[in-house]
């Protein structure tokens, strides 16, 4: 990951700052793109980019643009921007699938259709996305968040198709990641069976570097420790 240009969505949550963190530590060069305000942190080797809605196509284009603008190129997109909600399905409203629509998938879309002429240039370009394990099946209270990663894990599949040769395009599918959160939402789980952001942020980092040039398409469940 020496030397190599990575913008990532999401950055300043949870699971973003440890990717930034892994990836930083690996030696790449990171655009932090992030909804919530600018840090203001601008290095050789580090942009911010906050208060950026990716749902809006326009913000998304200039986001990225801006990132790959910064460092001269861009070699990875990860798209770690999203949101969860459990509510029910005769109980909840409909303005809950609309939004997680919004977050989860448009982001993703909106990010990756803007990156695709800087990552085209590369020549090595990585798309990871971030769907989810139980996208796979909802359950009671997963329908609109199961609903909007489906939709990344579809985006994930068209997109290789369409790149394929070009651009490889991935999805992990994590379990509950161990963060604060979840911990405290769901205090009464078994923490040490979740995926930790770490165990997380290493399988994607694989997927956007050069070892993994020859996966594209795939949905890659991380499931934690057993």
């Amino acid at each position: 990951m020496n030397g190599k240009v990575i913008a990532i969505t999401g950055a300043s949550g949870a699971l973003g700052r440890v990717v930034v963190e892994a990836a930083t530590a690996l030696g790449a060069k990171i655009a932090a793109i992030d909804h919530a305000p600018s840090q203001a942190n601008s290095s050789p080797n580090r942009t911010d980019l906050g208060g950026v809605d990716l749902s809006d196509a326009r913000q998304a284009q200039q986001a990225i643009d801006a990132a790959a603008a910064y460092f001269g190129r861009l070699d990875a997109l990860i798209n770690i921007a999203g949101a969860f909600s459990f509510q029910s399905i005769t109980d909840g409203e409909t303005a809950t699938w609309e939004r997680l629509h919004r977050i989860n998938t448009l982001t993703a879309l909106h990010a990756s259709r803007a990156a695709i002429p800087h990552l085209l240039a590369s020549g090595a370009g990585r798309i990871v996305n971030i769907g989810a394990l139980g996208a796979l099946q909802a359950g009671a209270g997963m329908g609109p968040y199961a609903a909007s990663k489906s939709g990344v894990h579809r985006l994930t599949e068209a997109l290789a198709a369409e790149l394929e040769g070009k651009v490889t395009v991935n999805a992990v599918l994590p379990s509950t990641i161990d963060t604060p959160a979840n911990r405290r939402d769901m205090p009464d789980s078994d923490f040490a069976s979740w995926v930790t952001p770490l165990e997380l942020a290493n399988v994607i980092l694989f997927l956007a570097s050069d070892q993994a040039s020859a996966v594209t398409g795939a949905l890659i469940p991380v499931k934690g420790r057993v």
